[in-house]
């Protein structure tokens, strides 16, 4: 694999860190390669829980290298129809990091934008520094968008602040963002990834068929009508609900300790 993506695991804890740190960690196709085995890497690992992304250096992800499509790398001759399928296949790493059954949380570093913007809205948490900046960037760069964020951002913020957004393809700030719901809360920068891997190791110590189940309710809220959404939560909380880590989280909480759970 690339070094153009990092991959660490602690436990349940996966670690993924966008590794072109002279070019704000860019997308070139050497690294959407290496990012597609790497997410679908940590998501067949059935000990992963929790998936962390973020970049190395000062950016996030800035989104496509415009060098790339300066000098001509994203546009070699072919058919539309492969071009389309090509990027179908690139856009898998949104569909990973939003409906695979790991937690996933950005921990957006730096310059956050395009494509990296998209990549950061699937993800189903996002903290960030206080000092990073984002934007859609798709209309300036001659774009409409892609890896999902148009849909992803819609959900998170509504439908006219997402339109404004994209529209005016404005940059805005970490604090922004937070005020937006955005991100869960900006910090400092050098205390972000010790929040968020406090965060992360939270979820990961909890209940793992029930995290799981949660997130499978959440995706369900947006693609199902209420009463099907109803039926999935009905089987789904009946089957948590026999679960040894039910029983767990019962009886720690009756002997005021911590549960253990098993994830069975």
């Amino acid at each position: 694999m690339s070094d153009t993506v990092l991959y660490a695991s602690d436990g349940a804890v996966a670690t993924v860190t966008l590794n072109r740190p002279d070019r704000l960690n860019a997308m070139n196709n050497e690294l959407i390669g290496t990012m597609i085995e790497t997410l679908e890497r940590a998501a067949s690992d059935p000990e992963i829980r929790v998936l962390i992304l973020t970049g190395a250096g000062k950016g996030f992800c800035a989104g496509g290298d415009l060098a790339g499509f300066a000098d001509g790398e994203f546009k070699v001759e072919r058919p539309i129809h492969t071009s389309i399928a090509n990027l179908r296949t690139s856009m898998r790493t949104s569909q990973i990091l939003r409906e695979s059954s790991m937690v996933t949380i950005a921990a957006i570093n730096g310059a956050c934008a395009g494509a990296g913007f998209s990549w950061a809205m699937a993800c189903d948490l996002r903290f960030a520094a206080n000092t990073a900046k984002f934007s859609t960037a798709f209309l300036n760069a001659g774009l409409s968008g892609d890896f999902g964020g148009t849909y992803t951002l819609t959900q998170i913020v509504g439908t006219a602040k997402a339109r404004e957004l994209y529209l005016l393809s404005e940059r805005f700030d970490a604090l922004e963002a937070e005020r937006l719901g955005i991100v869960s809360k900006a910090v400092e920068p050098d205390e972000l990834m010790p929040h968020v891997q406090g965060v992360a190791q939270q979820l990961s110590n909890s209940a793992p068929i029930a995290l799981r189940c949660i997130k499978e309710n959440l995706n369900d809220a947006t693609r199902l009508s209420f009463p099907d959404a109803l039926d999935h939560e009905a089987d789904r909380h009946s089957r948590c609900g026999i679960t040894e880590d039910n029983t767990e989280a019962a009886k720690a909480f009756l002997e005021k300790r911590k549960p253990v759970f098993q994830g069975r």
